[in-house]
């Protein structure tokens, strides 16, 4: 058993270990966290005495082989309640992220195996991510971001880097979901930004938005 903050640094660790490709810093997890230094330095320190993370002073933390575990099956509830309430509850994906922290914390194996047989074993969550399995495998499926499409390309939405509510809405108010077929009509060198087809519909979008888009081609 893992104490709600342990668990939140754990989780954190592993999503900034697949930005980071390298050890992460002490002071980048204590940022995506709004935790002082310290404080994020004192949590790592204990969690490596755990066996949970290898950490190096100066040098950052990576999760170990069982912190890795631990952080995929909290991942695991997180986008499961994820797929329940949109799927059931109706919420919009844009409202169920702060919801789903909450009750990733539950520590039940039997609720959230009953879950995922209640859900028919979803594959992936409302934001096309991935659902570790009950032994915190992760399936991974090959994707590109947007902004390496070139002129001409079609590929499928199948997953966003940002879950904000701010961005999910600007998709709604495009109707650009999982699954939409995007189209590359053109894009300027100069700024990064793209022009695409969306059904029936063509507009430009920005870099920065191209670069949270995840394409199947």
């Amino acid at each position: 058993m893992y104490t709600l903050a342990e668990e939140n640094y754990l989780k954190a660790i592993f999503h900034l270990e697949q930005e980071y490709n390298k050890p992460v810093p002490t002071n980048a997890i204590a940022e995506k966290l709004a935790m002082k230094a310290s404080s994020a330095t004192d949590m790592v320190q204990k969690l490596s005495d755990k066996g949970l993370l290898n950490y190096r002073r100066y040098k950052g933390a990576t999760l170990s082989d069982e912190g890795k575990k631990v952080a995929a099956i909290i991942i695991r509830k997180h986008r499961l309640w994820e797929v329940f309430l949109v799927e059931k509850l109706n919420f919009q994906w844009d409202e169920v992220h702060p919801i789903a922290e909450q009750l990733e914390h539950i520590q039940s194996d039997e609720l959230i195996n009953r879950l995922d047989a209640f859900l028919d074993h979803p594959d992936y969550d409302p934001h096309g991510d991935p659902i570790p399995d009950k032994n915190g495998v992760i399936k991974t499926a090959e994707k590109k971001v947007l902004s390496e499409l070139t002129k001409g390309q079609v590929g499928v939405l199948v997953g966003v880097r940002e879950t904000s509510s701010e961005f999910l809405q600007y998709l709604d108010k495009r109707d650009i979901a999982i699954g939409t077929k995007i189209r590359v009509l053109g894009r300027e060198f100069f700024d990064g930004s793209m022009v695409l087809q969306v059904r029936k519909e063509q507009f430009f979008i920005s870099k920065k938005i191209a670069e949270n888009l995840y394409i199947q081609i």
